[in-house]
């Protein structure tokens, strides 16, 4: 018996009649109402987003932008997302309202833009409020677990809209900001250099108020030393007036009784004649000491004078003035009064001695005379007593000029010694304004100043510094397109593991032939290859042309797809037949194990370590990535390993298969009643 004829003969008893052959035409069907109902339903989920209901609440009020602008972002959100129809956006008016919604499932979520959105969105442009702006979502996994991952994604896409937005707008006033500094320092440098000017200005002033100064200084001291040796002049005028003071004082004692003695002398003529000659004597020494006096005191002022003039204190026109006043005080003094009256005396006197002999015959005269005498001797004290109150207060005045000369002449010093180091520091301020000028402009040529293109440009790279750059070497097309290598290869698997529900892996009267173990094994594999290819193919056809799945190598896809039929098979009904009944639940295990190896969804290395050698040793793992690379147009240099990879697990099938049919050549009690069928 051929393997052939053994094939051949299975697939007549299962298309021997109408029943056989609708369950045939069902077995071939199961992968495509697996794989490609499966995909037809996820073949763009997130295309149909916009069916479900999301709850979209907008209680922003709003703010003022830093311009004065009036800004509603929550409202501009709001606007986009519905405008993006992204998902059928309900508004709802409260916050309450929207939550009850997720929570009773009217709502898939809710977005909720708090009130102060806007204000937190401006904030950082105060340093002392700034808050970060929320987006509230309320999710709820009773609804769809998977959703809320989707509005993770929307959020955060939402999230870096408006942070680009606001971060380039923030960008841009920074930027305007550098050029405002920039032409604010240019403005600041030609200050500064209008500043040195007018600073080298002032320091031409202080020299010339420093060389006032120091001349000021000498004038001063020049004016106290001349103010000295006045004073020394009032006070010797002062001991003068002193002396003729006491001088009058003593002669107005000592004719006191001159009347008495002029009455006397009138009695007496004869013998007053020697007393009239030394009276005569002493009149004429008085007159003298008078004369002198006054000369003395007026050749004290003319050398003071001329001492002051000399010292530039006075002009000598002043001077002149000084001596005219003294002259004219002089002379109408009472002092000069009593002077000329004392002459006039002294001639009396004189008159009196030389005529002895007549003064007999005036003596009655001169007793009524000499009380008058006595007077004008009295006022003369008086005028003396005056002239040295003057002469004490002039010197007192004189002290204070000298006090406030003094004064003078340190303040005048202090002044040249300021304006000295006012001029210093001018000096030092001019080259200080120059450096400050000089470095100002320097620093404005560091500081940016953008046109409004570069600002615009210069705003975008800031506020979005990082841009990604996705080259994808393979891409799926689809989100199905996606999905696709992992559902197809597990409806090839379970296609396989259905066909082994109402075929014999092995049958009955093959096994009571004298054919060759590996023909019987060979022959019983062939009809579940034959279906699993119509199986491959079928389904091939309805993804390509049907859900337009549009691989990128679709004839290497059908017939890599052919290789897994054919691996898939050989290994679920080897160990079927190996096993029997039990071998079902093995190949239902295996299936599980692959399920959640193989990689289909998550990268299989995200899986527990020891599903990881599960990945390693079984095939469902290794067809899912070339038919990855074959739908994505990926690099098919592992395809052919793959493949003969794929041969290798057909061959271990066909050995177990082989095994089995050495195992039930020999017939037992199990073999006419097992302990259980499936």
């Amino acid at each position: 018996m051929t393997v052939l004829r053994l094939a051949r003969s299975e697939l007549k008893r299962m298309t021997g009649g109408l029943l056989p052959k609708l369950t045939i035409l069902a077995l071939t069907m199961v992968p495509l109402l697996y794989g490609a109902v499966y995909l037809y339903a996820n073949w763009d989920p997130y295309g149909n987003l916009n069916q479900i209901d999301a709850a979209l609440v907008v209680e922003d009020t709003g703010s003022t932008s830093s311009d004065g602008a009036e800004l509603k972002a929550g409202q501009k959100v709001a606007d986009s997302l519905v405008e993006g129809h992204l998902f059928n956006w309900q508004s709802v008016a409260t916050t309450q309202e929207a939550d009850q919604g997720v929570s009773s499932g009217k709502y898939a979520f809710a977005l909720k833009i708090p009130k102060d959105f806007s204000t937190n969105l401006v904030s950082p442009g105060s340093f002392d409020s700034a808050s970060q702006a929320m987006l509230n979502v309320t999710t709820n996994d009773a609804n769809n677990y998977l959703l809320s991952t989707i509005v993770d994604k929307l959020t955060t896409a939402v999230h870096t809209s408006v942070a680009t937005e606001v971060g380039e707008e923030t960008a841009n006033q920074l930027l305007t900001g550098f050029g405002t500094i920039h032409y604010q320092m240019l403005k600041a440098a030609d200050g500064a250099g209008q500043l040195a000017d007018g600073i080298a200005t002032l320091r031409d002033g202080t020299v010339t108020l420093h060389a006032g100064t120091t001349e000021l200084a000498n004038g001063a001291g020049r004016l106290y030393n001349g103010q000295l040796k006045l004073r020394d002049g009032a006070n010797q005028l002062t001991n003068g007036a002193g002396q003729l003071s006491s001088g009058l004082a003593e002669l107005k004692d000592k004719t006191a009784t001159l009347p008495t003695d002029t009455r006397t002398l009138a009695n007496g003529a004869a013998q007053v004649a020697a007393g009239n000659a030394a009276l005569n004597t002493k009149v004429q020494d008085v007159v003298g000491q008078l004369d002198a006096a006054d000369k003395g005191l007026r050749t004290r002022v003319v050398e003071s004078n001329a001492r002051l003039v000399a010292a530039n204190v006075l002009t000598p026109a002043q001077a002149e003035q000084i001596l005219k006043d003294f002259d004219t005080a002089a002379a109408s003094s009472p002092v000069a009064d009593a002077k000329a009256k004392i002459a006039t005396d002294a001639a009396q006197i004189k008159h009196l001695a030389d005529g002895s002999e007549a003064v007999s015959a005036g003596a009655a005269q001169l007793a009524g005379a000499t009380p008058a005498l006595r007077d004008a001797i009295v006022q003369a004290s008086g005028g003396a007593d005056q002239l040295h109150t003057g002469a004490a207060t002039l010197a007192a005045g004189q002290q204070s000029a000298l006090d406030g000369a003094a004064q003078l002449a340190d303040g005048a010093q202090k002044l040249d010694d300021g304006a000295a180091r006012l001029e210093t520091g001018a000096g030092t301020a001019a080259d200080g304004a120059r450096t400050l000028a000089g470095e100002l402009a320097k620093g404005a040529g560091q500081v940016p100043n953008p046109d409004d293109a570069q600002k615009n440009s210069l705003s975008k790279v800031i506020s979005d510094p990082v841009a990604v750059s996705n080259v994808s070497q393979a891409k799926a097309g689809s989100y199905g397109a996606g999905l696709a290598p992992f559902f197809l290869t597990l409806a090839l698997w379970i296609g396989v593991f259905m066909l082994i529900q109402a075929m014999r892996p092995i049958t009955q009267r093959a096994l009571a032939s004298n054919a060759p173990a590996w023909k019987i094994a060979v022959g019983g594999w062939l009809p579940f290859l034959a279906v699993s290819v119509v199986q491959a193919s079928l389904l091939t056809l309805v993804v390509n042309v049907g859900l337009g799945l549009n691989p990128a190598h679709p004839v290497l896809m059908w017939l890599f797809m052919l290789a897994a039929a054919m691996a898939f098979s050989a290994i679920i009904q080897g160990v079927v037949a190996l096993l029997g009944s039990p071998g079902k639940l093995v190949v239902l295990i295996l299936l599980v194990l692959q399920l959640v190896s193989s990689g289909g969804t998550f990268p299989w290395q995200t899986t527990p370590q020891p599903l990881h050698v599960v990945h390693e040793v079984l095939p469902m793992g290794y067809v899912v990535t070339g038919m990855r690379h074959l739908i994505y147009g990926a690099d098919l240099s592992m395809i052919l390993p793959t493949v003969l990879g794929l041969m290798g697990y057909t061959l271990l099938g066909a050995g177990l298969s082989t095994l089995a049919v050495h195992k039930h050549k020999f017939w037992t009690l199990k073999s006419l009643k097992p302990e259980i069928a499936v």
